[in-house]
């Protein structure tokens, strides 16, 4: 196995990213500029959510990843790994939907504190047990099961399409003021942490067959094609509706600029995420 993710890099990876979440949660319960722009972000996406049409397609696409509908869904890369022969990967993907769900839907309660809310108009108080998401732990670690489950050839496109179903997920339920945005990069991190264990426990393994799926030889830039396409869709079509309606477009983003920002952020960790994952276990 010659991945550029190793067992020696993979655990040390995985306690950074453990190391982050726990920045995350600090600085988002005890650091006021953080929860401040924790609140305004949050206030962008309400006031979208707002917006006629937009709930009914907020909630089908944000309980995607609710509880029942997920394990109608949730078994798929497994069941790619075991036809496509790789018995140790689908156990690591069953590892990894277990193990990260199971860690925010612990974490919750243990690190359940109440936050201010007086910068919020017109959105209800989020409860208190409400960090990490839940909701953004099961997209993200599904999009990165699915990495792990595809065929070399795949991944990259499986990668920006998941990463994109992550971003849908969580944007929209930050549009119906489930949860703060630091909530979605906390249930990422969790979901990067298994996936890193998991990946690394895989590596750490004797190998009789390659423990991660390889790749094929592909350039770098080849490989991350469809990560940029998808930026590029994004953009354009953001363009698109800035041409339509730019007055109505350019005042919501000069009365929400840092909704602007986080929103970008989101889209750009949960991208990063997967095609980070995509090119670590690449040949």
């Amino acid at each position: 196995m010659h991945a550029r993710l190793t067992s020696k890099s993979a655990f040390p990876a995985a306690g950074v990213a453990a190391g982050l979440l726990f920045v995350t949660w600090f600085a988002a319960f005890h650091i006021g500029v953080v929860q401040r722009a924790d609140q305004s972000i949050l206030q962008g996406f309400s006031d979208i959510g707002q917006r006629n049409g937009i709930r009914p397609v907020a909630n089908f696409v944000a309980n995607l990843c609710s509880p029942e509908p997920y394990l109608y869904f949730a078994w798929i890369p497994m069941l790619v790994a075991v036809m496509r022969g790789r018995p140790r990967v689908a156990l690591a993907i069953a590892v990894i939907l277990l193990g990260a769900n199971l860690t925010t839907h612990l974490l919750k309660p243990l690190l359940a504190e109440p936050r201010p809310a007086w910068l919020l108009h017109g959105v209800a108080q989020i409860g208190a047990a409400s960090w990490p998401s839940g909701h953004a732990t099961a997209a993200m670690s599904f999009a990165l099961c699915a990495v792990l489950a595809s065929p070399a050839r795949l991944r990259p496109l499986v990668a920006a399409v998941g990463a994109a179903f992550a971003v849908a997920v969580c944007y929209s339920f930050l549009a119906l003021a489930w949860h703060y945005p630091s909530d979605v990069l906390g249930g990422f991190l969790v979901a990067t942490t298994w996936t890193l264990l998991a990946v690394g426990a895989l590596l750490a393994l004797p190998q009789r067959q390659p423990a991660v799926p390889s790749a094929s030889k592909t350039p770098t830039w080849r490989a991350l094609g469809p990560s940029a396409a998808a930026v590029i869709g994004a953009g354009g079509l953001a363009v698109l509706v800035a041409v339509a309606r730019p007055h109505a477009v350019v005042s919501f983003a000069r009365s929400h600029e840092v909704f602007v920002l986080g929103a970008a952020a989101i889209a750009l960790v949960a991208l990063a995420l997967a095609t980070g994952l995509m090119l670590a276990v690449r040949r």
